[in-house]
């Protein structure tokens, strides 16, 4: 048996997802707090009654409603079905990614700490991860990053904002960042979390949700989002026509509430979407994840996404200002990150005594995800006790 396996799997390291205690508060994967919406809940119950039916396998309709939807909302200059790949879940996207750039020994470039799948779908590849430490913000370091890239990088993964720190780059620094990676090397920004971003209001990609709706401007309420602020993200789309080698890759399993259908999407050039389809496993994307990203679109859905997604934004600034000064990273996610180093399994033991679980980063940190008010209610006084039982 041990001649069958590739010998390096033995160094793979396992993805660890989130805990589940029973009747505990669960704030451990960034999970939504609420079923799916309700148009699309209506879509998966009338497609699953056609499930013994392949689903359409290149994904047609949904790649190009997406394609218009994007064009309309975020400014971006006419995407086509080609620009657009569907997955499933940016988890198997980015290992698609990854499939049609890398040859055996080619190195794959990511900031850490960010999404713990990077290195292991590195290695799945073939390819060597090549990890790279944030900055003292918690932040990804992108002049770092850049002195990271050589003759063998060939992917670049920049997670905006950043999965678990919350924290977001700025558009100068992205831009100035794309402007020198070498064309040759694929430039993956991972936006799972861009529905929660409100670091630049201007930019359609930080809330292309509520835009698409046409729901009216974003109202301002994550001013306090800590003292220090937040760096301004950026409108990303329109940078496809710039810089060529740039991807952008995006999820429904955060905001929209679909992490149990694994669905996600990619928009980039055609010539990088046709390769990466030729590494895609046949009829990947299953029906009902289909028809509710179809659903999630609409004009209806969008409006009702974005009431959840200011209710979580308002929970966010609450639990942020409630954490001591010293653990408050700026956040435009749907969780808040708490740095509390050799102290991370000592803080996860005390919230489950608690009764919370949450995700902890042995000798690092711990992430919470916030949800809605009602959870919160619950989240808070906990996350104080348990903060003090480890000295804050």
């Amino acid at each position: 048996m041990q001649h069958m396996v590739r010998s390096d799997l033995s160094q793979l390291a396992a993805y660890v997802p989130g805990k589940a205690l029973p009747d505990a508060l669960r704030v451990t994967s960034n999970e939504t707090a609420e079923a799916p919406l309700p148009a699309v809940t209506d879509a998966i119950a009338d497609a699953a009654a056609r499930a013994n039916r392949y689903p359409d396998m290149g994904v047609m309709k949904l790649r190009e409603e997406l394609a218009a939807w994007l064009s309309r909302s975020s400014g971006a200059p006419t995407l086509t079905r080609g620009n657009v790949i569907v997955g499933n879940g940016s988890s198997a996207l980015c290992l698609q990614a990854i499939q049609s750039t890398c040859m055996s020994g080619d190195e794959v470039v990511f900031p850490w700490r960010s999404f713990e799948a990077y290195p292991i779908l590195a290695q799945i590849a073939g390819a060597k991860p090549v990890a790279v430490p944030l900055n003292a913000e918690h932040a990804v370091d992108l002049d770092a990053m850049l002195a990271a890239v050589n003759d063998r990088t060939r992917v670049v993964f920049v997670c905006n904002p950043n999965n678990p720190t919350g924290t977001t780059v700025a558009e100068e620094q992205l831009v100035a960042f794309l402007e020198a990676v070498p064309e040759r090397v694929a430039v993956i920004l991972d936006e799972a979390y861009i529905e929660y971003d409100r670091s630049n209001f201007s930019g359609g990609g930080a809330d292309h949700a509520a835009s698409a709706a046409g729901a009216g401007e974003v109202s301002e309420v994550d001013e306090v989002n800590c003292a220090a602020g937040a760096l301004a993200s950026v409108n990303s789309l329109p940078l496809l026509e710039r810089f060529p080698n740039l991807a952008i890759c995006r999820t429904f399993s955060k905001a929209y509430g679909l992490a149990g259908l694994r669905l996600g999407y990619l928009v980039a050039q055609p010539e990088f979407i046709t390769a990466m389809s030729k590494v895609a496993i046949p009829f990947g994307v299953n029906a009902l994840a289909q028809v509710a990203g179809l659903a999630s679109i609409s004009d209806a859905s969008q409006k009702q996404l974005n009431t959840r997604v200011e209710e979580t934004i308002e929970e966010r600034s609450r639990v942020l200002a409630n954490l001591p000064e010293e653990l408050c990273v700026p956040s435009q996610t749907n969780f808040a990150w708490l740095p509390v180093g050799d102290r991370a399994a000592d803080l996860d033991a005390a919230l489950q005594d608690e009764g919370v679980t949450a995700r902890a980063f042995t000798g690092e940190g711990v992430r919470v995800t916030v949800t809605n008010h009602a959870e919160v209610d619950k989240l808070l006084p906990a996350l104080q006790q348990a903060l003090k039982v480890v000295g804050y």
